[in-house]
């Protein structure tokens, strides 16, 4: 007997979970506010699914929950589903916060797209002012055309790294995503990054730089 085969996308996997947890996941319309640790429920109920690895898996869960849809429904009072869309915990005002902050910040990434691909299309764009010329005289420097501008900013004390010891799935972190350090759980330890899930339910990819021991101990 022949082994089904496997999805290759985000998209084919999130059309599987909307047809095999209707209460929970959709493909349009206003989406659900996932239960916190979602993902650990997922890779239970689909442990014999042969078609999605739990990489493709936890990947496509990453790509739901950071789409517009879905941030939209992460307001405060709401209550997040299992996957049986039975009610879990209420959304607590943080998390609100970090999600619309996070919403708002994808829009302003699309606008920064769109404006850069009017620019190459050739679309009329307002003119740029030139600098005046103040009646300062500069030092000239010899042997070298132009001027040299220093643009030294002072450097923002990164991070403390976490040791190779820290760096596996379970330690309890905190990571910055905006103005203020989020708590989180390592999930997975990649070559391309960090994958971490945040108390609203959202996973995302950091560095090692971003993340520093939480006070409180690994789970």
């Amino acid at each position: 007997m022949e082994s089904p085969e496997k999805f290759s996308n985000s998209k084919e996997v999130i059309a599987f979970l909307a047809e095999t947890f209707p209460n929970c996941f959709s493909t349009e319309g206003e989406a659900q506010p996932l239960k916190i640790g979602i993902f650990q429920d997922l890779a239970q109920r689909l442990e014999n699914e042969e078609r999605v690895s739990k990489t493709l898996l936890r990947s496509t869960l990453r790509h739901y929950t950071n789409s517009w849809r879905y941030l939209h429904s992460i307001k405060e009072g709401a209550h997040r589903v299992d996957l049986d869309g039975n009610q879990d915990a209420q959304i607590e005002k943080e998390h609100a916060d970090h999600a619309k902050q996070q919403l708002d910040e994808s829009k302003a990434k699309a606008a920064e797209k769109r404006k850069a691909k009017q620019k190459t299309t050739g679309e009329k764009r307002p003119p740029q002012r030139k600098p005046r010329s103040e009646n300062v005289e500069k030092p000239q420097q010899r042997g070298k055309k132009g001027t040299k501008f220093n643009s030294e900013r002072p450097n923002k004390t990164p991070p403390a790294k976490l040791t190779d010891a820290d760096c596996q799935p379970g330690t309890s972190v905190t990571v910055k995503l905006g103005k203020a350090p989020m708590h989180a759980v390592i999930t997975e330890v990649a070559k391309d990054g960090i994958h971490v899930q945040l108390d609203s339910g959202m996973v995302v990819k950091v560095n090692a730089d971003a993340l520093r021991l939480a006070n409180s101990k690994r789970s």
